[in-house]
């Protein structure tokens, strides 16, 4: 098998050595300007000559200096030093670039109660870390069908879903399991209810989250089960806020995801019902483009989401 330039390609070291005797003009002064011994500078300049094959050195009894064949290799030399050296200060300054922009898209509900989390642990799991590493993160908040266009457009690297189905082109992983739950004001008339019938659900004045949300997805997939669907013509909001609002102060009734409600029903300014057999568990997933290799920020973020899911 024939070499290839690489199998004998010559050390930097005695390049650097072969360098410095042509600047300094003397190995002994090659020898202090490196910081080596003499006899260390002697021997690795007789070593170079042999696996070069050439003759570097004119060596008499009052010292030794570069031949003229030396003086040519030295210059040569020396374009392989001052190349290594823009290569050393080039990635030097990759290091002290500001930290990498990672854009990441997530639903509503992800966006509002989880992913501060995620970050959150970023930051307190890798405090070794300068504060340049971390990635400066750009949240772009949508419903999960928007969340998934973005992933597919290259828009974003990471997106974080409620919905049930994903799209051919993704690949995913659970960060978090959710229930929704339906809930009404202390003062609406079903307050002091501890369940509704489906049929009451449906008629007694829902308000939902828009087309392409994943929470009225799972309660659209979970009505499917029972042979229900939704009236036509509700009234829909695009935000968990939005909803909470119309249900407190509305006298709506609204179906919303557990983490959204849990403080509000824990100091009473909601009210959690229960529709026995309608299922609403749904899993929170990570979504990112098949055949694409995610940037050391966005594997980081992921990691952290991961991780929090796994506690």
């Amino acid at each position: 098998m024939a070499s290839t330039p690489r199998d004998h390609r010559t050390p930097l070291g005695a390049l650097e050595l072969l360098v410095a005797t042509d600047s300094h003009g003397s190995i002994s002064a090659a020898a202090r300007a490196l910081g080596v011994a003499q006899p260390t500078a002697s021997a690795g300049l007789r070593a170079l000559e042999r696996r070069l094959g050439l003759e570097l050195l004119e060596r008499t009894t009052r010292g030794a200096r570069l031949t003229e064949t030396g003086r040519a290799t030295a210059a040569w030399a020396r374009e392989v030093i001052d190349a290594s050296d823009r290569f050393e200060t080039s990635v030097a300054s990759l290091r002290e670039q500001p930290s990498q922009r990672v854009r990441v898209a997530a639903s509503l509900t992800v966006a509002e109660y989880l992913a501060p989390r995620w970050l959150a642990r970023l930051a307190l799991t890798e405090p070794s870390r300068s504060a340049r590493d971390a990635p400066d993160v750009e949240l772009v908040v949508r419903n999960s069908t928007e969340v998934t266009n973005l992933v597919l457009a290259g828009d974003v690297e990471l997106g974080f879903v409620e919905s049930a189905t994903l799209r051919r082109g993704l690949r995913s992983r659970t960060v978090a399991h959710d229930e929704l739950v339906v809930v009404v004001g202390p003062g609406h008339r079903w307050a002091r209810r501890s369940a509704l019938r489906v049929d009451e659900l449906l008629s007694g004045g829902l308000v939902v989250r828009e087309g392409g949300s994943g929470t009225r997805e799972t309660l659209e997939r979970g009505l499917a089960t029972l042979g229900a669907r939704l009236p036509d013509h509700l009234p829909y909001l695009g935000s968990t806020a939005a909803l909470k609002t119309a249900v407190q102060h509305g006298g709506a009734v609204a179906v919303l995801s557990s983490l959204a409600v849990a403080e509000d029903v824990a100091r009473g300014a909601l009210v959690r019902l229960a529709v026995p057999g309608l299922e609403l568990g749904r899993r929170l997933r990570m979504v990112w483009k098949d055949g694409t290799a995610l940037s050391a920020g966005a594997r980081r973020i992921a990691a952290a989401a991961a991780a929090t899911s796994a506690v």
